[in-house]
């Protein structure tokens, strides 16, 4: 009988990071921010968005691509030589290989390694429950606040994806969540408002919220950009109603991309895309006035 090791031969590994491709940078806004990170994916997604900018291997199936056996050991050992802190799984769906996530999760904090996840939340509760056992921090993507943009954008459902937001936020492990803003499908103040509302009433002000820019892409190249005002009104909307963290994304360099301590209003954090340019967090708190700031800094 094959081991829940032996089985990753039939998964298609791409190690897009240190040593095997490139280095990048956590994706994470309030988890180890500049740090470098050792991403991994695979081929499959539960979704199928109609804006997915990482098709060739979400909408395909493992067997559509060339696949070679990698151990988790090799890859926990691939991200600890290369001084890589985080291992990301991300640009697929990381659930559809869960049993093997969580085996180089687990041996990765063994070594002192941050493994993380970028998903889109529509998994069912045992499996996301062992994996935040393993894991350091979770990001979903919340497509949008209804079930008609799930079905007819993104062929699934809403409600699975917030049962999943509200385990993550109960559990120990850090979480952000991420709406990419796509004009006329996603944007309307109703959908933002609801969306808003349920953030703060089931996680909390602490969360950070990550407002990201659509640009056109596979079956939605008929739609422009997305706005930067679009954007930044819904930064404002987020900010007006409690939330904490707020940020636009996709936009390098603007004001939004950085994080304010919510009581002094000073940048703590300030970024060039996802570079770091200035930490102003000593001890987890604002280095102006002492103010805790939420999220994992070291």
């Amino acid at each position: 009988m094959l081991t829940r090791r032996d089985r990753v031969t039939n998964i298609t590994l791409i190690a897009a990071m240190a040593g095997l491709a490139r280095f990048s940078l956590s994706p994470f806004y309030h988890f180890l921010p500049g740090a470098a990170a050792f991403s991994l994916a695979t081929a499959g997604c539960p979704l199928s968005c109609k804006f997915c900018q990482n098709r060739e291997i979400s909408q395909a199936w493992p067997e559509d691509l060339k696949t070679s056996h990698t151990s988790p050991s090799l890859l926990v050992r691939s991200a600890y030589a290369r001084r890589a802190p985080v291992i990301a799984f991300t640009y697929n769906e990381p659930a559809v290989f869960a049993e093997y996530l969580i085996d180089i999760a687990r041996d990765a904090r063994k070594e002192g390694l941050r493994p993380v996840i970028i998903s889109c939340g529509f998994m069912n509760k045992a499996p996301l429950l062992e994996m935040c056992q393993a894991l350091s921090a979770v990001k979903i993507d919340l497509k949008g606040f209804s079930e008609n943009f799930y079905r007819n954008v993104c062929g699934a459902e809403l409600k699975p994806v917030l049962k999943t937001i509200k385990e993550v936020s109960k559990s120990n492990v850090h979480l952000e969540i991420v709406n990419l803003v796509v004009p006329t499908l996603n944007d309307s103040e109703e959908m933002l408002n609801g969306l808003i509302d349920w953030i703060l009433a089931e996680t909390g002000p602490h969360v950070p919220v990550h407002f990201t820019r659509f640009h056109p892409d596979y079956q939605l190249l008929n739609i422009p950009p997305t706005p930067v005002a679009s954007l930044e009104r819904a930064r404002e909307m987020t900010m007006s109603r409690g939330m904490n963290y707020a940020y636009v994304g996709n936009v390098p360099n603007h004001p939004g991309n950085h994080a304010y301590c919510p009581n002094c209003k000073k940048v703590v954090v300030r970024r060039m895309g996802f570079f770091l340019a200035e930490l102003h967090i000593k001890d987890g708190r604002c280095a102006f006035c002492r103010r805790k700031i939420a999220g994992v800094w070291t």
